[in-house]
């Protein structure tokens, strides 16, 4: 399994924070590698990624379910690969620091099945980072929209 996690400090109340992740197409472009989502309903969404890995072009769709939505301060979701093998969960959760807020993403993935061994290392390369990325984006957006 690969974890990442990634805190920033946001100089917004938290429920300017709320505001933004709470409303997808907010913040869906930001995610890295994201080409295109498709909303289902107000609890899932299917995401297509798109990227190179040493060279090799790779598109990847996934399910997104929130499986839990406590305003202001935290979003939980599943994940389940379509194209390819692999679960997973995250989190968003905002922490109000007295008019600031400190916002925590937070996403694990298993790679499962036969390409499982073979994704492994890839994820664990790339988890961590889009934690990071993501996090670091929305920050920005929340900042200048607030």
């Amino acid at each position: 399994m690969a974890t990442g996690t990634h805190t920033v400090e946001i100089p917004v109340d938290v429920q300017a924070v709320w505001d933004y992740v709470s409303d997808l197409e907010k913040w869906a472009t930001t995610v890295p590698a994201y080409k295109e989502h498709e909303i289902i309903n107000d609890k899932q969404s299917i995401w297509t990624f798109e990227g190179n890995v040493k060279g090799i072009k790779k598109t990847i769709q996934a399910q997104v379910d929130i499986t839990e939505w406590n305003e202001p301060s935290n979003i939980t979701f599943e994940l389940k690969g379509l194209t390819d093998n692999f679960t997973g969960s995250g989190h968003f959760t905002a922490t109000d620091l007295n008019g600031k807020t400190k916002m925590t993403c937070t996403v694990e993935v298993h790679a499962g099945g036969l390409s499982g061994a073979m994704l492994t290392p890839i994820i664990k390369w790339a988890v961590p980072k889009v934690a990071s990325r993501l996090t670091e984006s929305i920050a920005r957006k929340i900042a200048v929209f607030s």
